[in-house]
């Protein structure tokens, strides 16, 4: 190996900003500033009465600056503005739990798309709310009670208990999911059916009540991101029509009102070249029991007594590529959040591994279309952690 081709190993991580400037500070911040008692305020938002915080799945900082052109309102508030740091992992499950609660990762206990539970054989899919992979359609809301697997009260049900008037605008099929009553109970759900219909119900939530806090999600960029990949035409048209949504927002807002948008994880492509199967890799495969996660940030839960074998072999084989470090080691490390709470630490892999390279490990025989995707995040690189703090004013 020449010098020009000598590893000098992995770079440094983005670690999230817990407390200062993370998902996990932008609602009690926003409550803060709508004088709901019992919330910092370290993003600074000042007072105001009524607001929508509109959570654009996918929308990473990165990729917005990329693309200024195609979304004209939303680059002149970022000229404006800093980014946040989504938390990890950097995916909507623990991002939109962190938003919903207030709390980092490793108290709310959403600490991956996929996760191990006690009883189960199968990772458990908190997005879904059913058992991860092939033929696991079972909805198991009796069994894992939302309300039980995150107990912690949410900031929209703080808020409602002061008298704000607390709406969540999303698609109708959302409203009662387990992954809803477990990181954004509290309020009143209203189910849409297009940006159009998105518009007007916020516009009218807002004109509810003295003091309104609107939540509104729009899944549509990351579903793009995740098949079309980052940054190509289909990921920037969805972008101007994100923009004009933003612009119809900001035209309708009652006098007093704050539109914030912000997404819940940036994304970056991994090409076939990129994705690790352990049906290819046997060495991946040795001693692991369980895959949770997603391809760019993964617990791998090993068979008793195989932990420091398995870590070996991941970090052999793609030490390169990725962090890789024992599960105690991430929480040292505070990934997922300052405090772990005992609750949470059995959620946490023996191994927990968080791609840098372009790169991310896949299972098709549990998940084929995962392992087809293009667009991938959950990682710890400025384009997966970094997203939008965008404040517009009536």
């Amino acid at each position: 190996m020449t010098t020009a081709q000598a590893w000098v190993g992995p770079p440094t991580p983005v670690l999230p900003r817990y407390g200062e400037a993370s998902l996990a500070d932008l609602v009690p911040s926003l409550l803060a500033a709508l004088d709901v008692p019992g919330f910092a305020n370290p993003l600074g938002v000042e007072p105001l009465q009524r607001l929508c915080l509109l959570v654009v799945d996918g929308l990473g900082w990165e990729a917005l600056l990329a693309a200024r052109a195609w979304a004209p309102t939303l680059a002149a508030a970022a000229a404006r503005s800093r980014p946040l740091t989504t938390g990890f992992p950097a995916t909507t499950v623990s991002s939109l739990c962190s938003i919903g609660t207030g709390t980092p990762p490793a108290e709310h206990g959403l600490v991956g798309y996929t996760i191990a539970l006690p009883g189960m054989q199968r990772a458990f899919n908190c997005l879904r709310w059913s058992p991860y992979g092939i033929g696991a359609a079972k909805d198991l809301r009796d069994r894992v009670v939302p309300e039980e697997l995150q107990p912690n009260e949410t900031a929209f049900e703080r808020a409602a208990r002061d008298g704000v008037e607390v709406t969540l605008v999303g698609q109708r099929e959302f409203a009662k999911s387990g992954f809803t009553r477990a990181a954004l109970r509290g309020g009143t759900y209203y189910g849409v059916h297009s940006l159009g219909d998105q518009v007007t119900a916020v516009a009218r939530a807002l004109a509810a009540g003295r003091r309104s806090f609107v939540y509104a999600y729009d899944p549509a960029m990351d579903r793009t991101g995740h098949v079309r990949g980052v940054g190509g035409e289909a990921w920037r048209l969805q972008l101007a029509h994100i923009d004009l949504l933003v612009r119809q927002l900001v035209e309708r807002l009652p006098r007093g009102a704050a539109l914030v948008v912000t997404g819940d994880h940036g994304m970056v492509d991994v090409r076939p070249e990129g994705r690790f199967d352990l049906a290819d890799q046997p060495d991946l495969a040795a001693g692991v029991r369980l895959l949770g996660g997603e391809a760019r940030a993964r617990h791998v839960y090993a068979e008793p007594g195989a932990a420091g074998d398995v870590l070996a072999a991941w970090q052999a084989l793609l030490g390169q590529s990725m962090w890789v470090v024992p599960g105690e080691e991430a929480i040292e490390r505070h990934w997922f959040g300052p405090q772990m709470s005992a609750r949470v630490r059995p959620r946490i892999g023996d191994v927990v591994a968080a791609a840098f390279g372009p790169v991310g490990v896949v299972q098709r025989e549990v998940d084929p279309t995962q392992a087809q995707l293009i667009g991938h995040h959950g990682s710890m690189t400025e384009a997966e952690q970094l997203v939008p703090f965008l404040q517009l004013r009536s």
